[in-house]
């Protein structure tokens, strides 16, 4: 690399680093709420197994209550999982929410509210609710959930880091910068790193982001999206953004963009691990995610 473009990415990743802890000033705080709360379980050294949403779970899930695996890893789930008639066998020890639609009126649908309710009424063992720091509606989780006393609630900060290596891996033993860079799984992920687990096994995590990708006659950017829990074929429908209301739809080029910083924050959480001493596994047969080590359930 040229002196002069040595320069350039000295500067540019200077003033992202100095932007990070300006927008952190202002927008969120400098409090290691995820550490603080720390682990669950009494021994976080052990295994946490993430179950994602991808359409692979629906054949991951019936091995892993067969096998009983919550008696070897931790679970943690995310978003509708609660819903499912396994979630109550499962018994995650954690659960994060992260998408706006959780904590927005944007996007906000009686399948939201029925969440919480399950989340209100059904839970009766000791679970972490990760959820966003950044609420600017002032949502409130505490009676969402019925102020279940067995649900303890923890944000996690949503300000993506930018700059520095250096600084970031600092930012992030100490509980600070994010990993919100697009799905749910990234921040689970960098939440159980940061309260001592060694062993993170993925499980349902496809990524399978551009599958079915398709513009309508009225140019609107449509995707055929499969979760898990779908019982019916699943049709192409409009990707919005969930953060505006009323919601509109995402273009092409914003959804590549997106996909592509996705995993990025991948690779970015692969390096963290690696210094951390922490081994990610990718369990989900088919996954489009290349950055970790790959062992898919058989």
């Amino acid at each position: 690399m040229r002196l002069s473009e040595t320069i350039i990415k000295a500067l540019r990743e200077g003033f992202n680093t100095l932007l990070y802890f300006l927008i952190m000033a202002v927008k969120e705080d400098f409090r290691n709420y995820v550490g603080k709360a720390g682990a669950v379980s009494m021994n976080p050294s052990q295994k946490l197994a993430v179950l994602g949403n991808g359409p692979s779970l629906k054949n991951q899930l019936p091995r892993l209550i067969e096998q009983k695996e919550w008696e070897y890893a931790d679970m943690m789930a995310v978003n509708f999982f609660a819903l499912s008639p396994e979630f109550t066998t499962i018994k995650p020890k954690y659960y994060i929410l992260s998408d706006p639609m959780f904590f927005r009126s944007a996007g906000y649908t009686q399948r939201i509210d029925n969440l919480y309710k399950t989340l209100a009424t059904k839970v009766s063992w000791p679970m972490i609710l990760y959820v966003q720091h950044y609420n600017p509606e002032h949502f409130n989780y505490s009676a969402a959930i019925g102020n279940n006393p067995n649900i303890r609630i923890v944000p996690f900060h949503s300000t993506v880091f930018r700059g520095f290596r250096c600084v970031e891996f600092w930012c992030y033993r100490h509980g600070l910068g994010s990993g919100n860079w697009g799905t749910v799984i990234q921040n689970g992920i960098l939440s159980a790193i940061q309260v001592g687990y060694k062993t993170i096994e993925l499980y349902g995590v496809d990524h399978t982001l551009l599958d079915g990708l398709m513009v309508d006659e009225r140019n609107r950017l449509c995707r055929i999206q499969s979760h898990y829990y779908d019982s019916t074929p699943a049709e192409a429908q409009p990707i919005f953004y969930n953060a505006t209301n009323p919601p509109r739809p995402y273009t092409m080029y914003e959804y590549l963009a997106e996909t592509a910083e996705l995993f990025r924050g991948h690779e970015v959480l692969r390096d963290f691990a690696a210094e951390q001493g922490v081994r990610i596994i990718n369990r989900t047969a088919g996954s489009m995610i290349d950055a970790y080590e790959r062992n898919p359930m058989k």
